[in-house]
């Protein structure tokens, strides 16, 4: 039962992630192309997995174990790649912060709440009960794949280069970074509460 359908699809998304960070530097429209198709078909594999894994009854220790470990490679490594490339952003041009702020925020809650969980498992049920996903999570990841399809299509000057698409796809980044330190606020508020 190690390698389930949802646990192939899972391990898919791994080995995307160099063929991502590959097709992301390719100078043409074909790379940008492949980069944002890469980037959406992990994102409908993301839910996909999960569906299959709760419908077919297919649910793994190493596929639970696996799935956040793709999903945060995908996203840090997209992330990663966007700060390399400062974007046009209309009349300001490039913004050399407007990247990293986002970025340094969704990949430190992401760092931070692994830490938490790990400790959480090995102390209680009840600890671990108070870091289990809610809906703010789901928001956040939401709006996050919202935002990295957006930033990574409008690479291509014809999908609308440095204006409106641009400029909700940051937009949808910020919305992203604000529910992960919100989220990471809530899980800490509830971790506290169970201490005392």
């Amino acid at each position: 039962k190690l390698l389930t359908l949802p646990t192939v699809l899972t391990l898919g998304r791994v080995v995307a992630v160099p063929l991502l960070v590959t097709t992301f530097y390719m100078d043409s429209w074909w790379g940008r192309t492949a980069t944002t198709s890469i980037f959406i078909a992990a994102a409908v594999t993301d839910w996909l997995d999960g569906y299959l894994a709760r419908k077919m009854k297919l649910g793994s220790a190493f596929g639970a174990f696996l799935d956040p470990v793709a999903d945060k490679l995908m996203v840090a490594a997209t992330l990663i790649l966007l700060c390399s490339k400062p974007l046009e952003v209309g009349m300001f041009g490039q913004v050399p912060w407007l990247m990293p702020v986002p970025t340094i925020a969704i990949i430190g809650r992401e760092i931070t709440m692994s830490a938490v969980r790990e400790w959480a498992a090995s102390k209680s049920s009840k600890l671990l009960e108070a870091v289990a996903v809610n809906n703010l999570g789901k928001w956040k990841t939401a709006t996050q794949m919202i935002a990295l399809t957006i930033l990574l299509a409008t690479r291509e000057s014809s999908l609308g280069g440095p204006g409106i698409l641009v400029g909700s796809g940051i937009v949808f980044l910020y919305i992203s970074a604000g529910l992960s330190v919100w989220s990471l606020a809530v899980y800490m508020s509830r971790i506290w509460k169970v201490l005392l």
